[in-house]
């Protein structure tokens, strides 16, 4: 039974024959994975610090729901539309990070969260997808036009964001942001020379944050030598990951929960792990890798280049992001409290996952499909301009 008919025109229907129906059923399937983990990993963690037992689940369920909304309200939006939200969002959020550094609440030495209505925020997170989309049309516009303002403007843009990042601080998500602008910048023709003079402009950068920030020099020394100091949770997560095996030791039997403060949000990949196998992390894992491969895929076909670059811009956030969680639970990179989309605890996080997930599919749609143009169509040409969704 279908739910609307390939003649109805109202604005729900339209969205429903021109979405990439793949794409959300692989953002549902990440929700559905989040809403597992927050029971699995988050009451013994509430137990430990005197909370209710599924304090942090109800929470989770809540974000959740409040996500799946947002990412359905934004993919329903055209590109202009997108832009446009792109560019408020960028502004709102640049004057609220500028904000965390006078008001913002202090958590492990960073002033990253605002308390707003009893609930805290970072804004940090929510203002990544709008620097991607935001940075995206002004690469395009340079190329579009000849305009070599539009890429110093996104270059003053990023040194702007990272300025109020590094003074937060917050290492990794401007790590992720530059490494994002450099993939943008490279995918819109930028030559090698300036790749190059780029890349050792970074690694500069990289040593004077080493020299100057106690905090970075500390986890990247403890991450070359063990004996430089405290690695107990990535320790931990490593033991939980190996001790889980093929199969697991079963949902709710896991250990690495109970002793991990932080196993409900950046190393929720080992509480998965331990408690489902390897079967289980490699389910998450290809989660991840088919909405990047579905998405690089469906861009092939892209003919206007901002859309393309957008796209593109917003699945290399959305699979590094997932790839530096993944990376620190597994050990091969420092320790960074980056969450995994959809599955970490924590509403900014959720919500920034949704926003980026919506622009991306919404950007993907089918627009040669107009309400007109669907009903010009005979029933054997709809289905074969469709086959592609199904």
């Amino acid at each position: 039974m279908r739910i609307f008919s390939r003649t109805d025109r109202s604005f729900v229907a339209e969205w429903w024959w021109t979405v990439d129906r793949t794409m959300l059923l692989g953002v549902g399937a990440l929700l559905a994975l989040g809403y597992f983990m927050a029971f699995a990993a988050s009451p013994a963690v509430a137990q430990n610090i005197g909370m209710p037992i599924y304090y942090f689940a109800n929470k989770q369920l809540m974000f959740l729901t409040f996500a799946a909304a947002v990412f359905l309200a934004v993919s329903m939006l055209n590109p202009k539309q997108i832009q446009v939200l792109a560019l408020g969002i960028l502004f709102a959020s640049i004057a609220a990070v500028a904000m965390t550094l006078s008001f913002g609440v202090s958590v492990k030495g960073a002033s990253r969260w605002l308390l707003i209505g009893g609930l805290s925020i970072q804004p940090s997170e929510i203002l990544k997808p709008a620097f991607v989309v935001v940075t995206a049309w002004l690469f395009a516009r340079q190329r579009a036009q000849f305009d070599s303002k539009a890429v110093l403007l996104s270059f003053g843009l990023l040194v702007l964001v990272s300025v109020l990042l590094v003074m937060q601080p917050d290492i990794g998500q401007m790590t992720l942001l530059c490494l994002v602008w450099m993939c943008l910048y490279f995918l819109s023709g930028a030559s090698l020379k300036k790749l190059v003079f780029l890349a050792v402009c970074g690694a500069l950068a990289a040593g004077y944050l080493y020299a100057t920030k106690p905090h970075v020099a500390s986890r990247v020394d403890r991450f070359l030598d063990r004996s430089a100091g405290d690695t107990y949770q990535v320790d931990r997560a490593m033991d939980a990951i190996r001790s889980g095996g093929v199969v697991g030791v079963g949902v709710g039997d896991g250990q690495v929960k109970s002793i991990l403060p932080d196993a409900h949000s950046d190393y929720v990949f080992a509480v998965a792990a331990e408690e489902g196998g390897l079967i289980f992390g490699a389910l998450i894992m290809l989660t991840f890798g088919f909405l990047i491969w579905r998405a690089l895929n469906a861009m092939r076909d892209e003919t206007e280049h901002w859309i393309q670059l957008a796209a593109s811009g917003l699945i290399c956030l959305f699979g590094l992001q997932a790839s530096i969680n993944l990376a620190v639970n597994l050990d091969i990179i420092p320790s960074k409290g980056m969450t995994l989309p959809f599955i970490s605890y924590g509403g900014s996080s959720l919500l920034a996952s949704a926003i980026t997930m919506g622009m991306l599919v919404g950007l993907m749609r089918r627009r040669s499909l107009s309400p007109m143009r669907m009903s010009a169509l005979t029933p054997s040409q709809l289905d074969t301009q469709m086959r592609g969704q199904l």
